[in-house]
């Protein structure tokens, strides 16, 4: 006869406890240290692909902002120079409007014009500077050669505040060819030191910016403006537009990864060297800590070994009990998909059926004689404990929904139905038999309706052109913000000659034209509690709480500058791009409902369309009002 198969005499030697124990010792002794080793070496394998992605995603951010800065600039400049070229225009004006520009664009220092002969005739400065500037290099430049591109030149010292100054600039071509100035702007070195300063870097890591031709414009900690750096690394930087590399620093002598990207439109190249000690810090922490997480582990298994061998005889008999307990319930166990469950009176499990696994991903075992409540996320614990509560007899079943956790760590959410249960012959003996049912894709499907519903009411408040609010929304918006704000100004925005241009290039192109205007406007109400909304065809409606009239006319400035700037051809318009017309109105104690002051907006906007266009024009300053601000604002 065979002898019984949990009769320890019986077990060879070889699985002796003792055995089994260094067997135990030995294998997890081999893999906590094997486990070092592989995390070890993927951690840092890790930590400089990391660091890789860091340097280059700062590279290419670093190098739109050095990109837009300029291009913000050559933008507002390409309109100067085709003036220019055609016409003189009167000094205090044209001073203005570059004193306009050099406020809205804070990366100018001074902006201005210089004739053939290298003297200022216009200039942003509050006084007209009397340097000469004929000897300038991009001056020369611009003088022998016709190319009317932007020209970046080497970092200077400014004559006009005697600081490392950039300038960019650009060829003034008379209407004959002939040679007609220079017109410049400056970026001060400080602007682009302010700017990198903001990232908190170790020692010997930096930040360069350079010409194609290897001229550092700007190199941030250290501001050597007048090194260049080695051939090697301007053949690097000619063969492809980004690039990331392990290399020597021509600054510093340090060894670093160095990540380069070249603007999109400009000769220049932004790089971010970090030393190799700083992309791994963290994985040298990582290591100590993992080492000794290694050491209190070792000491663990050691101490489990001893508790182990003491354990033996028990599990033999623990083992008895759970194949009995096994048998008991396993037809039910294995032919029913949801959980059952039977509790003690203290709510501690008694039986948990075998499909938790497959449920939760737990073995029944392993929550045996815990509470239940251990199970339940916080957020549902009194609706479960409320619903034990109210169970005082034997024909009360409830149910309730909660969410809990996979042994994996990912949430689910299940039904439970409960209600008492006991010997017929022993009612004290109260316990509670529950059913668990995975609800989780019921729920899912009820979030995604619910999601489903709030996009839906978005949609019904958005304007699908242009993405500002629409004009039910506006008109929801407006009575609200009336009532409950003292201060309120409204501005009211048309395109100027938008028929014209929808005629002559078409619906798309107007379209876009409509959504480029909106976007100005988004941008410049951003982060505020305005609203803009499209009001009707090609005209809008901005909504400023708490704002007085002459700060909205601050907004409204900026919108129809920037409007301007992008220099979208417009042949119907008298300036020959889009423009808009705008006519703000704020409250005051005459103005009682909401409808007054948007009839006062849409009037001063109607009188901006009078006044030809292009210009903003307050509601007070209208004749009758008696808080005039001025009559209007032009560019």
């Amino acid at each position: 006869m065979d002898p019984l198969p949990n009769s320890p005499a019986k077990l060879p030697k070889l699985f002796s406890p003792t055995a089994i124990v260094a067997a135990v010792v030995a294998a997890m002794s081999i893999f906590v240290l094997g486990l070092l080793i592989w995390k070890a070496t993927e951690a840092r394998t890790t930590a400089l692909a990391q660091g890789e992605r860091d340097i280059r995603n700062l590279t290419h951010s670093l190098a739109e902002h050095a990109s837009h800065s300029v291009q913000a600039i050559d933008v507002a400049m390409g309109a100067m120079v085709d003036l220019l070229k055609y016409q003189k225009p009167r000094v205090d004006r044209f001073n203005a409007a570059l004193r306009k520009t050099a406020d809205a664009l804070p990366q100018i220092g001074e902006i201005g014009v210089i004739d053939p002969d290298g003297n200022r005739i216009y200039s942003s400065a509050a006084e007209l500077p009397a340097h000469n500037n004929a000897d300038r290099s991009y001056f020369i430049g611009h003088r022998d050669s016709a190319d009317a591109s932007l020209h970046i030149s080497e970092p200077l010292q400014s004559r006009l505040t005697g600081r490392p100054t950039i300038v960019l600039s650009r060829r003034i071509t008379r209407e004959d060819g002939s040679f007609g100035g220079v017109l410049f702007a400056t970026i001060e070195s400080r602007y682009f030191d302010n700017f990198y300063q903001a990232f908190k870097f170790g020692p010997h890591a930096g930040i360069t910016l350079l010409r194609l031709d290897g001229t550092v414009l700007a190199h941030w900690p250290t501001g050597k403006w007048n090194k260049e750096v080695s051939s090697a690394f301007k053949a690097t930087i000619e063969q492809g537009r980004t690039g990331y590399t392990k290399t020597t620093s021509p600054f510093d002598g340090h060894i670093k990864f160095l990540g380069f990207e070249r603007a999109s439109q400009y000769p220049i190249v932004v790089t971010v060297a970090l030393p190799e000690t700083q992309v791994l810090a963290a994985w040298h922490e990582d290591l100590r800590n993992d080492l000794l997480v290694a050491v209190m582990l070792m000491g663990s298994v050691i101490l489990f070994a001893v508790l182990l061998g003491k354990e033996f005889a028990k599990r033999a008999m623990v083992g008895r009990m759970l194949r009995e307990r096994e048998a008991r319930y396993r037809l039910l166990a294995d032919n029913i998909a949801d959980v059952v469950i039977l509790l003690d009176r203290d709510g501690r499990f008694l039986f948990v059926s075998q499909s938790v696994e497959s449920m939760l991903g737990r073995k029944p075992d392993d929550l045996i004689g815990k509470p239940c409540f251990e199970f339940v996320h916080p957020d549902h614990l009194a609706d479960v404990a409320r619903a034990t509560a109210e169970l005082t007899n034997w024909t009360i079943t409830k149910t309730v929904e909660f969410k809990t956790l996979r042994a994996d760590g990912s949430e689910v959410w299940v039904e439970i139905n409960f209600k008492l249960a006991g010997a017929a012959e022993d009612h004290q003996a109260i316990e509670v038999v529950g059913v668990l049912r995975d609800v989780t894709e019921r729920r899912k499907m009820e979030d995604e309706l619910n999601a489903l519903n709030i996009r839906l009411s978005e949609l019904a408040t958005t304007d699908g052109l242009t993405g500002l609010a629409n004009r039910r929304s506006f008109d929801v918006a407006l009575p609200r913000e009336f009532r409950d704000r003292e201060r309120i100004s409204l501005i009211m925005l048309d395109i100027d000659h938008f028929k014209g241009f929808n005629d002559s290039q078409g619906h798309q192109a107007g379209d876009e034209c409509l959504r480029r205007v909106a976007q100005v406007i988004a941008d410049a109400t951003d982060k505020t509690t305005a609203l803009a909304a499209r009001y009707g065809g090609e005209e809008f409606a901005i909504i400023l709480p708490d704002v007085s009239e002459q700060d909205a006319l601050k907004v409204a400035e900026a919108i129809r500058l920037t409007v301007r700037s992008l220099a979208i051809a417009n042949p119907a318009a008298r300036r020959g791009v889009i423009s808009v017309s705008v006519g703000i109105a704020g409250r005051t104690p005459a103005i009682t409902e909401e409808s007054e002051l948007l009839r006062r907006a849409d009037l001063a906007l109607y009188e901006a369309k009078h006044a030809g266009r292009d210009c903003s024009v307050l509601a007070s300053s209208r004749p009758g009002d008696n808080h005039s601000a001025g009559r209007k604002q032009y560019a």
